[in-house]
């Protein structure tokens, strides 16, 4: 026998084989739907009878294998069914001589067969048959099932006889010996009357009798005639045949112990089966006991924990513990001939199965560990995928995840052998894929971003090069840049500087013919391989949303000649602090963006690579408002330190804006980096307000620009200081010209004049002015200009007021002329000392009548407009237009 069936378990031994086969040219298809339907006929009640018979159903099996049919029964093929098209009543001769020469292949060991004929009408097809089914299609033959029933019946017939005819001690008649293909050879010549070769003859034949036994649902029966072989063969040093027994033994044992089956698909067994077993027994041999198993109640090694003593009273039948054992003495035996490495491979893989359901791994993987060791002829490449697959599973199955990964790549990595003429890159990138649990390798960037690393990097890395490879033999592009991204993501601190470079140009060569992107990709198994964003391309410390310049910054408007009422809340104390980020990022912030205004938000990056990296459209990425990010472009040296970005966009609509994250670029992949899945980012908050958009206003006036500040800027006012000389007395006249520059029009103008200073006296009106003709162009529309003109007469009281001609040695006039912007506006502060700016003319004496005034301008937030003027050393006005 040379090729090992892998699927192999302990249950098996009581299965009747079963082979179906086509005949001719048979659509693929049409002939696995009809062998799908044959198959569901496992288990079958035999009439009049308690007794259950179990079908093992082959649609390929070798010839060869058949000839150990005697040395374990399971392994004879006793029944043929065979498939066939035949349309027309000429072709029907071929097709049933075709049949009888399948038939001779498995000739020797058939119980019984039967031909399916598909398409066939006609006189030929009415004749009645009983090893032939007519049927006119494989969509009309609602009689298959049934057809199988009586078939199976038919071969338990043939087994019952053959079981009664073996079993009967008849004396005086001459036991045949059963041999082995490669034992024929050994026994020519021996004497047959010598009492060691008669021993050897009923020990074997006892243990046929067992297999039959087993094969015909009597459990029971079959232990006794399994431990007479046993001791039969042990006293004459048959090891082959007694590792078959104890074997034998080892598997009615199983069947008894767990009815459920060993083989891993849940339902496949009637859990009553060893009861029926049992039962069956019963009525053979009285007085046996019957024992229930109950399936649903099991400890760690399978037992039922009430029953258990009971069951290990049951004549014959091992304990689960000497299972093990005689699975171990089987082997050693089975070792000992290399002719029978199939039959001892399959021995550990049953054994594997056992004890995985007893749940001893450790042992389970000594089993396996000789499996692998096992000589076979040399196999093909597709025998060492189905070697290594099926190895992998069984370590699966014992907990040992690792280990199933190894051998499950090995088997990949076979599929794609030099050897193959077409090698299968497919299955070989579909068992990579499956091998990634094992390496703790998930193909989900957010796995990796908890900031804890699990598994091997250097083998994770190696496994995610090969699927890379075989990305590329199989022709999808797509595929390689995920994987490369992913690998560049998620191991870029376990690389080198150099291995850094050639990831960064493997990657660029595949982007050049398909560019990374944020979609999902479907493989054709249905598995999703979920998008990679370069969170770590560059590295992201922090996220701070800029105010608007001071010449756009809005503020709550306030009438100035009103009184200011307050609407701050009362403070409260609470010990409870939130530490959730997410409640950090959606914290408010409590300045406002405009509508139409471009607004900034910085970030702190840094490059991790040993060159420069390339960021290519960089922008923000918001929800809330419909906002036009305006993407930038950047380059950062090799292992920067903390870089400032300032990313801009401009809000379109009016509401809440949350800054989500930003999108890249980086080596022709887009990415879409969301701030939740950035570890270690700080931020102040990410939404704001937008609020509609204001008007813009730029001022200018008719005076130069003086080369001093007299009032300090507190950085929320704007102010451009002009000057002029004015003798006592003397009168002049300020034009101011006011441009609407933004997109709103202007509806409202409010003109205030302040007292800085009320020491001194003034007489008349220092600052006067007439709006009638400037407010009959308001609303000011956008690109319009007004203009209004300010008379300053100046007329001082010097007497007794020595201090003032001091105080008055300053050298002009300041008037804000710089453009402001909706919805901002200035408020220019009281100087706080009246010390003069410039010492140098200070010293001067003799010219003590002229003033100094500083006249700033502004306008309040919503549609209202305002001019301040406030002179340095003298009282001023505050005049409000509407």
């Amino acid at each position: 026998m040379s090729v090992p069936d892998y699927m192999q378990c302990a249950e098996d031994h009581q299965t009747l084989l079963v082979v179906v086969q086509p005949i001719g040219i048979v659509p693929e298809e049409s002939f696995f739907r009809i062998y799908k339907r044959i198959s569901a006929v496992s288990q079958v009640n035999v009439r009049d009878s308690q007794r259950v018979l179990y079908i093992r159903y082959r649609h390929h099996y070798p010839p060869e294998n058949n000839e150990w049919g005697d040395f374990q029964t399971h392994r004879k093929v006793v029944g043929l069914i065979t498939i066939t098209d035949c349309s027309s009543a000429k072709d029907w001769p071929q097709t049933f001589e075709k049949f009888h020469l399948q038939k001779e292949m498995y000739g020797s060991t058939l119980y019984d067969s039967r031909l399916f004929v598909f398409g066939l009408q006609g006189e030929i097809a009415e004749q009645p048959r009983t090893d032939v089914a007519f049927y006119p299609s494989y969509d009309e033959c609602e009689t298959v099932e049934k057809r199988i029933e009586d078939f199976i019946e038919s071969l338990f017939i043939v087994l019952e006889s053959k079981r009664l005819d073996r079993a009967t001690d008849k004396s005086g008649d001459k036991i045949p010996l059963l041999c082995v293909p490669f034992e024929k050879k050994d026994f020519v010549g021996l004497d047959t009357d010598s009492r060691h070769y008669k021993k050897r003859c009923q020990g074997r034949m006892r243990k046929h009798v067992g297999d039959l036994c087993l094969q015909a649902g009597m459990l029971q029966d079959s232990l006794v005639h399994y431990h007479m072989a046993v001791e039969l063969l042990r006293s004459v040093n048959d090891f082959l045949w007694l590792g078959a027994a104890l074997e034998g033994l080892c598997s009615a044992s199983v069947i008894y112990h767990y009815p459920g089956g060993t083989g891993g698909k849940v339902g496949s067994r009637r859990a009553q089966g060893g009861s029926l077993s049992a039962e069956a027994g019963n009525r053979h041999r009285p007085g046996a006991q019957e024992v229930l198993i109950d399936p649903g109640a099991l400890t760690s090694n399978g037992i039922n924990a009430d029953t258990s003593a009971e069951i290990g009273r049951a004549k014959n039948c091992l304990s689960p513990e000497d299972i093990i054992d005689k699975y171990k003495e089987a082997i050693s035996y089975y070792g000992k001939y290399k002719n029978a490495g199939v039959i001892e491979l399959e021995a550990c893989v049953k054994a594997v199965r056992v004890l995985a359901i007893q749940k001893r791994s450790m042992e389970a993987s000594e089993f396996l560990q000789n499996a692998v060791y096992i000589n076979l002829r040399q196999l093909s490449e597709e025998e060492k995928i189905q070697r290594y697959s099926i190895l992998s599973e069984l370590y699966e199955r014992i907990g040992f995840h690792r280990k199933s990964a190894f051998f499950k790549r090995i088997a990949a990595m076979q599929c794609a052998a030099p050897s193959i003429p077409e090698p299968g890159w497919r299955a070989c990138y579909k068992l990579l894929l499956e091998t990634l649990p094992g390496y703790s390798l998930s193909l989900d960037p957010k796995d990796f971003s908890k900031g804890t690393h699990r598994g091997w990097a250097a083998v994770q890395m190696r496994l995610l090069h090969e699927l890379v490879y075989a990305s590329r033999r199989m022709g999808n592009p797509a595929l390689c840049v995920r994987h490369l991204s992913f690998l560049l993501q998620t191991m870029l601190d376990f690389l080198s500087d150099q291995e850094k470079k050639d990831v960064t140009q493997s990657l660029e060569s595949y982007t050049a013919k398909c560019p990374g992107t944020m979609e999902f990709i479907t493989l054709p198994d249905g598995l999703k391989l979920p998008p990679v964003p370069f969170t770590k391309l560059p590295i992201v410390r922090s996220v701070k949303l800029l105010n608007l310049p001071t010449s756009l910054r809005p503020h709550k408007m306030k009438s100035l000649l009103g009184q200011n009422v307050s609407t701050k809340s009362p403070f409260i104390y609470s010990p409870i602090i939130a530490h959730s980020r997410g409640e950090e990022r959606n914290k408010k912030i409590d300045f406002q963006w405009v509508q139409g205004d471009v607004c900034e938000v910085q970030l702190m990056v840094y490059n991790p690579m040993p060159f420069e990296l390339r960021v290519e459209n960089m922008g923000l990425l918001t929800t809330g408002v419909e906002f036009e990010s305006l993407p930038a472009a950047l380059s950062l040296p090799a292992e920067s330190g903390l870089y400032p970005v300032t990313l801009v966009g401009v809000p379109q609509t009016t509401g809440q804006i949350t800054v989500n994250g930003y999108h890249t670029s980086v080596f022709g992949v887009f990415s879409d980096c969301l701030l939740d899945n950035l570890p270690g980012v700080k931020t102040n908050g990410c939404t704001v307000e937008v609020i509609p958009a204001l008007p813009r206003l730029q001022i200018s006036t008719s005076l130069p620009r003086s080369a001093h500040t007299l009032q300090p800027s507190s950085g929320d006012e704007i102010s451009t200081n002009v000057s002029v000389q004015l003798y006592n007395g003397e009168t002049q006249q300020l034009i101011i010209k006011l441009e609407n520059i933004g997109t709103e029009p202007l509806e409202k103008l409010e003109v205030t004049a302040k007292t800085v200073n009320t020491k001194e006296k003034l007489y008349g009106d220092f600052l006067s002015w007439k709006l009638e003709d400037t407010l009959s162009q308001f609303p000011l529309k956008p690109g319009k200009i007004a203009t209004f003109t300010v008379n300053i007469k100046v007329k001082l009281d010097f007497s007794c007021q020595e201090n003032l001609l001091q105080d008055l040695s300053d050298d002009g006039i300041s008037v804000s002329g710089l453009p402001l912007s909706s919805p901002f506006r200035q408020v220019v502060k009281p100087r706080v000392e009246t010390k003069p700016i410039n010492p140098q003319e200070s010293s001067k004496v003799g010219d003590f009548s002229h003033v100094k005034p500083f006249i700033g301008l502004f306008h309040s937030f919503g549609e209202c407009f305002a001019c301040l003027v406030v002179f340095d050393t003298f009282p001023t006005w505050i005049c409000v237009l509407h």
